[in-house]
Formats: C-alpha cells, structure tokens, sequence
C-alpha cells in the first residue's frame, strides 16, 4: 500500500496536469495571441460560417474556382466492407494511398487531363488540376492552376496569391475558398 498510494497520486496529479491544464492553458493562450488560426481559420459571410481556409470544399460550379481533386471517402452505405468517394470529407482525410504505377490512379489522372483538354486547357497541365494532395483536403492551389481555370480574373488570383512563409517555407499558393468569396464580391 506504502507504493501504491504515491502512484496512484502521482498518476492522478500528472493525468490533471498533462491532460487538462496544459492543453486548457495551450488553448488559451493560442486563442489569446492567434484567434483566427486557433478557431480553425474560419471564414464567416454574413454572420455565417462557410468554411475554413485549411479545409478544401467541393465546389461544381463553373463559375468558381476548381481546387485540387480530393482523394477521401466514406463507407458504402451497402456493404460497409467498401469504400465510395465522398470528395473532401474532413471526418475522414487520406491520402488515395496509390503508386506511380497503379492502374486505378493512372486512369484517375488520364481522365483529368482528358477533362482538361475538353475544357480547352493546352500545353503543360498543373499537377495540382490533376493529383490529389496527401490529406485529401488541401485549400490550395498553385497559381498557374487558378489562373488557367479563369485567366478573367488573374487579378483577383494575384490579390490572393499568399507567399511562403519567412520567404522559405512552403511555396506559392492560392486558397480555393477565399478566392471564390472574392468571385461572390465581384457581381
């Protein structure tokens, strides 16, 4: 008992310690000093939430802005040993998880550039208009992917376009959803 009781205390005081005031305080202090990123980059339109600047959506319409294709599923609803894809389900990001030489993403890519090409895109494709990123939920997009689909609004492309950080991490990009609210601000 003379070695239990300490554990036991000591396991208990730990379990409060590591498990509820280090991330309370953690979180707390994020919210204070980065509110924005620490409530999920959301973004509000009219007192809505629409989205999250981290989180890729599915937009079909032509007059937005396509963002990467998305590699995520769900369980079939008819035989739960299968899986269906449910394009950017954040309750279930992965990658496709398929080689260079798999047959089902070769076919996945041709039918994009195939799909391209019938909507007049020419030369050199983005690789971002055709692969899925590893999440399944990437926001962005590089800029020559966002200004081939609608070369008319290159401006707003430019106004959107964000730069690594400190100048060396990361790369170029352009975020799906805030260039698409910036589409919505242009009627």
């Amino acid at each position: 008992m003379q070695y239990l009781r300490p554990a036991v205390v000591l396991l208990a005081l730990f379990t409060l310690l590591t498990g509820l005031a280090y991330p309370l305080a953690l979180t707390g202090v994020a919210s204070l000093v980065l509110p924005w990123q620490a409530g999920g980059e959301a973004i509000v339109r009219n007192g809505t939430v629409v989205g999250s600047a981290l989180i890729g959506q599915n937009f079909t319409s032509p007059r937005y802005f396509q963002p990467r294709p998305s590699a995520t599923n769900t369980p079939d609803p008819k035989d739960s040993s299968k899986t269906i894809d449910a394009p950017y389900n954040a309750a279930n990001s992965s990658g496709s998880n398929l080689g260079p030489t798999s047959k089902a993403l070769i076919d996945r890519v041709t039918a994009a550039v195939e799909a391209k090409r019938q909507e007049g895109w020419t030369g050199a494709l983005p690789a971002d208009a055709l692969t899925t990123s590893a999440s399944g939920l990437d926001p962005d997009i590089s800029p020559e992917n966002a200004l081939r689909q609608l070369a008319a609004v290159a401006k707003a492309v430019t106004a959107h376009t964000e730069n690594p950080w400190f100048g060396i991490i990361g790369e170029r990009h352009v975020n799906v959803l805030l260039l698409n609210l910036a589409m919505d601000d242009l009627k």
